[in-house]
């Protein structure tokens, strides 16, 4: 398998184009939304407040929300038409779409997601299945299937989905994007539909790391601190064993990248399962029956636990509506509705238990520095319309590593890692409860990493042309530039620092890399890369904007007069050092 490794990754790249010609070939046809939205609106962001105080966090940013979250003014559909039919609108906008609004970006609509927020495959029988952008012939996942679909196509730059048992992480990994879940209880959950209140998170979806920090930082109010290195990271072997893509594949892509940012000291190994059996003893006690007999691994019965607790307080905060109305339900989730609730009060205290003990376990293990590697799911998304889909067995092996986060209640992120037999491959990193700021960072860091070794499995072994420094710096630039239009800020930055290792005294390549950072709101790396490409060239007006850019928004304000002034010189007709001086003016008048 390894010697074939090169023909088999690839990165995720199609463009629309090319998704349109693939979607020729599907039997249905493709919406020009994807099938990701249900309703458009637009929820605009305040003005910005005047200088010298910085811009709202999120400014530029676009977003939508899966239909579980509250807008005012408009019907929360839960993926229901009988749910909408039966329910006002929304009295008021819910706390999490308002602060990010409040933080600067635009809602532009509500998305797709599974009949009550249950199922797990996207498929939907009242809207459709949104179009998976990454494989038009396979589900995109759910629950939260529109959002993803809606960053996975770009139409966003973010969103925004309900995670009970996997419901963003699962079609993150499906469709080839990033997908958080925070720790549980830090986002708040007011005015969101609950499927079940002891697992359900709030989650969000993008394609750039930085994006996914900064919505990151707006809905955790976490305060600054200093980004820290992870000291211990462990690879669940046993859970890379439980994927049908080659585990030696994707872990080696880990430990390479872990090897190149922290040194191998940081690496450990662990069988999950075993630790799991060790350090929860109430699991294997846990006596209630399981929804599916086959296999008695440990992770495998968490997830059974987690599924039947989900059911019953689904149960217990819709089983009124469900008799009174009597909806129609997609046979898939009314057959994960229980007639009777099995579990007794008894039942539910051990399930607080097996949770209580989980924590204290994944955080002995990783403790404040560590990160946790698993696959994001067992399998590749199934084929669309596919008779696996409606089993429980699907159901069970979907969410099984999904109930590592969901019962422990601890952070995860999927990480896109290109493709496999023409199927998007997704790896997961975990922290301890609370960790999120840590997690958000670390991932800020390998993510870059984890690409290059994407690109570089993708990769013949030999080639028959010798390049120059010179001509792999070019090549690393260009790469950063197309990073850059993508908004991939934290790939720009690696490929534009890939240029200047290559060939270090090019003044473009520290502009360019300025670029980026500012992008990532790093004011005091753009300065200090604007301040090396003058160096080389004193008429680098590009150099000198960003770096009077990245001055005042440090609040050097009579510095970055000076900037635009010298651009000015240089280029008497540049508009935007014309208007960045006179509104810095402004301000000593």
């Amino acid at each position: 398998m390894a010697s074939s490794s090169a023909n088999l990754w690839v990165l995720l790249g199609l463009g629309i184009a090319g998704i349109l010609i693939m979607t020729k070939k599907l039997k249905r046809a493709v919406k020009a939304d994807f099938g990701a939205f249900i309703e458009r609106l637009q929820l605009l962001p305040p003005p910005q407040p005047a200088p010298p105080k910085a811009p709202h966090p999120l400014t530029g940013l676009s977003f939508a929300v899966s239909d579980v979250f509250n807008i005012k003014g408009f019907v929360t559909g839960f993926g229901n038409p009988d749910w909408s039919r039966t329910h006002e609108a929304a009295p008021q906008t819910c706390p999490v779409v308002a602060a990010l609004v409040e933080g600067g970006a635009t809602c532009v609509g509500k998305t797709v997601v599974d009949d009550m927020a249950l199922g797990v495959s996207g498929e939907s029988k009242h809207y459709g299945s949104p179009t998976n952008p990454a494989s038009p012939a396979r589900v995109p996942g759910g629950a939260s299937s529109g959002a993803a679909v809606a960053v996975a196509a770009k139409f966003v730059d973010f969103s925004l989905g309900i995670d009970t048992d996997g419901g963003v992480r699962v079609p993150a990994g499906y469709c080839g994007i990033l997908g958080f879940r925070p720790s549980h209880g830090t986002v708040s959950l007011s005015g969101v539909i609950p499927v079940s209140g002891s697992l359900d998170a709030v989650g969000w979806f993008a394609k750039d790391p930085s994006v996914l920090r900064r919505v990151g930082h707006v809905l955790l109010q976490v305060p600054y601190a200093a980004q820290r290195n992870p000291r211990n990271i462990v690879i669940a072997d046993d859970c890379f064993q439980l994927s049908k893509v080659p585990a030696e594949q994707i872990t080696q892509m880990v430990v390479k990248s872990v090897e190149k940012l922290y040194g191998r000291q940081v690496l450990r190994h662990e069988n999950l399962g075993d630790y799991i059996n060790l350090k929860v003893p109430s699991l294997s006690a846990f006596n209630v029956k399981q929804l599916n007999g086959e296999g008695r691994s440990p992770i495998r019965l968490l997830a059974n636990v987690m599924q039947i607790l989900k059911r019953h307080e689904f149960k217990q905060n819709h089983d009124e509506w469900i008799n009174s109305v009597k909806p129609s339900l997609d046979p898939v989730i009314l057959a994960q509705i229980p007639e009777v609730s099995d579990l007794t009060d008894a039942d539910v205290e051990k399930c607080n238990i097996i949770r209580s003990e989980l924590r204290s376990a994944i955080n002995a293990l990783l403790k404040d520095d560590g990160i946790l590697v698993i696959p994001t799911s067992s399998d590749p998304p199934p084929k669309l319309g596919t008779k696996d889909v409606l089993s429980e067995e699907f159901l069970i092996r979907t969410s099984t590593l999904s109930s590592l986060a969901s019962m422990s209640g601890c952070c995860q992120v999927a990480v896109p890692l290109g493709m496999y037999e023409k199927c998007p491959v997704s790896l997961s990193l975990l922290a301890r409860h609370g960790g999120d700021r840590f997690l958000l960072d670390t991932l800020q860091t390998v993510y870059a990493s984890l690409q290059e070794q994407v690109d570089t499995a993708g990769k013949p072994k030999s080639s028959s042309k010798a390049v120059t420094q010179e001509t792999s710096a070019e090549m690393a630039k260009e790469k950063g530039n197309q990073a850059f239009k993508d908004k991939q800020w934290q790939r720009a930055i690696g490929f534009y620092t890939e240029a200047i290792k290559l060939n270090s005294s090019n003044p473009t390549y520290y502009s360019n890399r300025a670029a980026a950072y500012l992008e990532m709101r790093s004011f005091i790396q753009a300065e200090a890369d604007c301040t090396e490409a003058i160096d080389l060239d004193k008429k680098n007006v590009k150099a000198y904007l960003r770096r009077g850019t990245a001055r005042e928004m440090l609040g050097y304000v009579k510095e970055a007069m000076e900037d635009f002034r010298y651009a000015l010189v240089l280029e008497p007709n540049n508009r935007r050092a014309a208007q960045s001086l006179d509104r810095l003016k402004k301000l000593f008048q």
